[in-house]
């Protein structure tokens, strides 16, 4: 690991020495002028960002190349407010805004392409909504807005609004085409096009990409495979516009799940045989599941498909100026998603080989390990149990957002009507497999030697699996969402403005779960080996199988949504604000499964957020500081075990914090710093209750799991000449725990990151390097483990180890 990390800085060294009387396009080292820029998301019209009373951070398309975010959540990582964990991949991750807890995905912000969700929620149970987007250079630039007026403008949202915004054509032809590679394998081509059909009438932009690579962690496989590509078409004319749009995505992603480590404290090492910066259970040697059914064939699923959504999503925009300052405007979009899931999940920590046997039924020493490929006898000294989780959803959703908008002296008012019926329906069939406890894992067979061959229970699996499909799930989730909606934005003077803004929410949830029955291979004719029957192995003890019998469900809901605000510019370059919210944020997939029984139990989540803000923009200066105080009632907790049971508890929070974010141009340009930062203090309030065992827990005034207390980013760049870039970016990560109890520490962890660039002309070269010094940083422990120990041997999902990559832009 040293000696990668070597290489890669050396590497890096080169490229800078080599390049030293270069010159750099000034376009390239100038942020576009916060003064004057204008955003659009959770306000009713475009403001000036000065003018806007939210806490709100904006990125424009050069400065998401200058970052070349690896992921959609990589580039989230620089907005203050959110904590992202990013350890997942390209895909699957978390992100928690304003200390908000919950199971992961994004279950308190929404995700929106061009101010429509990505999918109406994007925290069902393994749909994350980063699943269905991906960031390339049809995105013209993403504006990420904290709590305020989120409620207002969408559902479930009052953490925030997560708005990526898509390039449109000009009367001016342009475009843009990148190739780009790396240390691990990747081949990435994006291109885009945009222009006009018709000068000032007829508007048209194209673009996608298409990349595959091997992954940074070793999975022995293309881990991410596919792309995509987006098409708009816009007619300007007299009154308004008309515009259409489309998205393909098809692409399969491998996600990272909890590997083992040694923990000491806030000493992290290697579990021996497992590389933590590089390794995952994830690998072809175990890609392959075939086992027949208790209910009849087979089911058959390869690790190699990962998450591999299939997206198909049309919309239209229409704005119409329809005289004496009124105006409409209508957005409708419909999405249609076909995605199989497949992950390596652990089924705890590793084991120690005797210890395993006797837990399932091996006295003494009368237990053999085997190589299920080829045959031979094994003594690993620690095995691991690994859930083989197979989960197919077919997701629909249709959308429509109208809003009319009167304008007058001192302001405007904006009323709409939102609504958005969606449907998701999910199949799982979930088997645990018996590996070696190590990086490019082999899988075992289990066998008692005190039996013979065609004695009962003499295998404990079957061709490696210890479980054969012990969990199925058949269920669907439906939302029928009709909410309608005000702001008034007045302006008391030039300097003095209010904002108000109220949602009713009138909406209604029904699905269904098929009941299941255990049953087991027994009595079939199928053999284990082609001699022996399934009398001889425990693997199929247990099986799932769907009944008959649905458990319906229903649920609605009826609640007021408000935020009221006000921002005073105190000049042209310094202005305060400050805002109260009040939202909810409806029960989450897996609460009402847990409870379709009696759904009394559960109760939307209901957030109250005070915040202060004061923003400076300067042409050497951005910053802002914002400070933040919310409450959370109702809380539902619903991680999924490894054994298919849910954890099923309820709690508030209250949370005290402030957001910092900073940008500066020193030195006339030679020198750009950028920063964002939180502090928070989030915790647990009347947090009592018993768990499923009978026991009695009280986690009051405990720390909110997984929210770091401190977490930041900075980042300066060195323009070195007009045409040359260099930077470095220092991501810190604050100490957290993994558990409600905080019982198990996740230690703070700092990743560096470097990088360069050259413009040549209208072509741009690039280099950039993640996690340089092969940092051992982890972001969450197991969460599918249940109640963690703390010290010892654990289970946790490492930071990716150092990569490097490089590309070549053309602009024309």
């Amino acid at each position: 690991m040293k000696k990668k990390s070597i290489f890669l800085i050396a590497g890096i060294a080169t490229l800078y020495f080599n390049n030293m009387y270069a010159q750099e396009n000034p376009q390239d080292s100038i942020k576009t002028n916060s003064i004057d820029q204008v955003v659009i998301t959770g306000n009713s019209n475009p403001k000036k960002k000065i003018e806007s009373s939210t806490a709100i951070s904006t990125f424009s398309a050069k400065e998401i190349q200058k970052q070349n975010p690896v992921s959609a959540a990589a580039l989230l990582q620089r907005v203050p407010g959110f904590a992202v964990e990013t350890s997942g991949g390209e895909v699957g991750n978390n992100l928690f805004a304003r200390g908000i807890p919950s199971a992961g995905a994004y279950e308190f912000v929404q995700v929106q392409e061009d101010g429509l969700p990505v999918f109406e929620d994007g925290a069902l149970q393994f749909a994350n909504a980063d699943n269905f987007f991906r960031v390339d250079n049809t995105v013209n630039r993403l504006e990420a807005l904290r709590g305020g007026s989120g409620s207002i403008y969408a559902n479930n949202s009052p953490g925030g609004l997560i708005n990526f915004i898509s390039k449109e054509g000009t009367n001016t032809f342009r475009g843009v085409a990148k190739l780009e590679t790396s240390t691990y394998g990747l081949m990435r081509t994006d291109v885009n096009l945009g222009g006009a059909l018709i000068e000032d009438k007829l508007f048209f932009n194209v673009g996608g990409f298409y990349r595959t690579d091997d992954g940074i962690r070793k999975t022995g496989f293309k881990a991410n495979n596919g792309g995509q590509i987006k098409a708009n078409l816009k007619y300007v004319f007299d009154k308004g516009y008309a515009k259409v749009y489309y998205k393909k995505l098809n692409d399969r992603n491998t996600f990272y799940l909890p590997i083992p480590l040694v923990q000491n404290g806030n000493d992290l090492k290697e579990f021996p045989g497992f590389d933590p910066n590089y390794g995952t259970y994830s690998y072809r040697t175990i890609s392959q599941l075939n086992i027949p059914q208790a209910g009849g064939g087979f089911f058959s699923r390869d690790l190699e498909n990962g998450i591999h959504p299939k997206v198909d999503v049309v919309g239209a925009e229409f704005k119409y100026d329809l005289g004496d300052n009124f105006t409409v405007l209508n957005k409708t979009k419909y999405t249609n998603i076909d995605m199989n899931y497949t992950g390596i999940f652990p089924a705890g920590g590793p084991q120690l080989a005797a210890d395993f046997a006797a837990a399932n039924g091996i006295s003494g020493n009368n237990y053999q390990y085997s190589s299920v490929s080829s045959g031979a006898i094994m003594t690993p000294q620690y095995v691991q149990k690994l859930g083989f989780w197979a989960i197919d959803k077919q997701m629909n959703n249709f959308v429509n957002d109208l809003q009319f908008n009167y304008k007058f002296d001192k302001g405007n008012i904006t009323a709409g009507f939102y609504k958005s019926n969606w449907k998701s329906h999910q199949y799982w069939n979930w088997s645990n497999i018996l590996t070696t406890a190590t990086d490019r894992p082999q899988l075992l067979n289990l066998v008692d030697t005190s039996l013979s061959p065609s004695d009962f229970g003499y295998s404990k699996t079957y061709n490696g699996v210890t479980n054969m499909s012990f969990l199925l799930r058949d269920s669907q989730i439906q939302g029928s969402l009709n909410d309608v909606y005000l702001n008034v934005d007045y302006n008391v003077t030039d300097q003095l403005s209010f904002n108000g803004g109220i949602r009713y929410s009138r909406d209604f949830y029904k699905g269904y779960g098929v009941n299941t029955i255990s049953s087991n291979l027994n009595d079939s004719n199928l053999t284990t080996d082609g001699t022996h029957s399934f009398l001889t192995t425990t693997a199929d003890d247990g099986m799932s199988v769907l009944g008959n019998k649905y458990t319906y469900w229903y649920y609605d809901i009826s609640k007021v949504s408000y935020t009221l605000a006000t921002n005073y510019k105190i000049n042209r370059e310094n202005a305060v604000y400050a805002r109260f919210s009040h939202g909810f944020r409806s029960p989450n997939e897996e609460a009402y499964y847990n409870n379709m029984n009696d759904l009394s139990k559960i109760e939307p989540v209901y957030t109250d957020q005070l915040e202060l803000g004061y923003k400076y923009y300067s042409r050497l200066f951005d910053v802002a500081v914002i400070p933040f105080y919310s409450t959370l009632k109702n809380l539902s907790f619903t991680d999924v075990y490894s054994d298919g049971t849910s954890e099923n508890k309820f709690a508030n929070t209250t949370n005290l914090g402030v957001e910092l974010e900073g940008y500066a141009r020193l030195f006339n340009n030679l020198l750009e710093v950028t920063f964002n930062g939180t502090i928070q203090n989030p915790k647990y309030n009347d947090f009592t209750g018993r768990n499923s065992d009978g026991s009695t827990f009280d986690y009051d005034g405990n720390s909110v799991r997984r929210m770091p207390k401190f977490y930041f980013n900075i980042s300066p760049a060195i323009n070195i000449t007009k045409e040359w870039r260099t930077y470095v970016s220092m991501n810190y990560y604050g100490k957290r725990f993994q558990d409600e109890k905080n019982a198990q520490t996740l230690p703070s962890f700092t990743e560096f990151g470097a990088g360069m660039s050259y413009q040549l002309g209208k072509i741009r070269f690039a280099v950039d390097g993640t996690n340089i010094f092969n940092t051992i940083g982890i972001t969450e422990g197991d969460p599918r483990a249940g109640s963690p120990t703390g010290d010892g041997i654990i289970m946790a999902r490492p930071i990716m180890g150092a990569a490097a990559r490089a590309s070549i832009t053309l602009d024309f």
